[in-house]
């Protein structure tokens, strides 16, 4: 973010933006895209932490991911080592690398562009460390992932669906947070158009007696691919 694309903003402090994400969700990827977007032309500190769509189905009769395997652990436990050890900077590129273009179809997905690439090659596109991988399959980082989880469902409730956001209000720190769960979107809205749905977005969440806002159904085919802006 410049000052030419959003004037004055090195002047304003910025926004707190805690975003809770599970990491093989299609929609909380296009949501993450677009706040990276929004901090481009809005004064916004983006701070990543983790939730899991296997948690949040866990008890129920019929999971409604079908994941009745567990492979949706996978990912977010890998991503959970990743923030333990190398920060939430890390995490970020690592979910962008998720979910990038890249040429070698994995196990877990591929470049087919309607899932997650295999993890490895996301944590080798990420710079990250290959060891890293075998927390997939352990559970050495579920204690610190339920932890996570349970924060951001402890904010809207255990309905609530990922990603969890939560703002910070820069200049009365100590006044109730607005937090949402969302938007779902089914495509990236870039530059001003980024903002704007941010400021709307933070307007009804901000209200009083808020609690819910629908738009037409998700499209099933949401558009994943397409340009990222590079997380810093």
């Amino acid at each position: 973010m410049t000052t030419e694309t959003f004037p004055g903003a090195f002047r304003l402090r910025p926004r707190t933006v805690d975003v809770w994400f599970d990491p093989a969700c299609p929609y909380t990827w296009l949501t993450a895209r677009w706040l990276r977007e929004a901090a481009r032309v809005r004064p916004l500190e983006l701070r990543w932490h983790l939730m899991s769509l296997a948690l949040l189905n866990e008890g129920r009769e019929e999971d409604p991911e079908g994941d009745t395997e567990g492979y949706l652990m996978v990912p977010v436990r890998i991503a959970t080592a990743v923030r333990r050890h190398h920060g939430q900077e890390a995490l970020a590129r690592f979910h962008a690398s998720l979910w990038a273009d890249l040429s070698s179809p994995g196990a877990l997905g591929g470049t087919s562009r309607k899932w997650i690439n295999d993890p490895a090659l996301a944590l080798a596109d990420a710079s990250l460390p290959q060891k890293l991988s075998a927390a997939g399959t352990t559970t050495a980082y579920d204690e610190e992932l339920r932890a996570s989880h349970a924060r951001a469902v402890g904010l809207l409730g255990p309905g609530t669906g990922t990603p969890v956001v939560a703002v910070g209000e820069p200049t009365r720190p100590l006044r109730h947070r607005p937090v949402f769960f969302g938007p779902v979107i089914s495509r990236v809205p870039r530059g001003e158009e980024a903002g704007r749905l941010w400021d709307g977005t933070l307007l009804v969440a901000g209200t009083a007696g808020f609690h819910e806002l629908k738009g037409r159904p998700a499209d099933p085919d949401p558009d994943v691919g397409g340009p990222d802006v590079v997380p810093e």
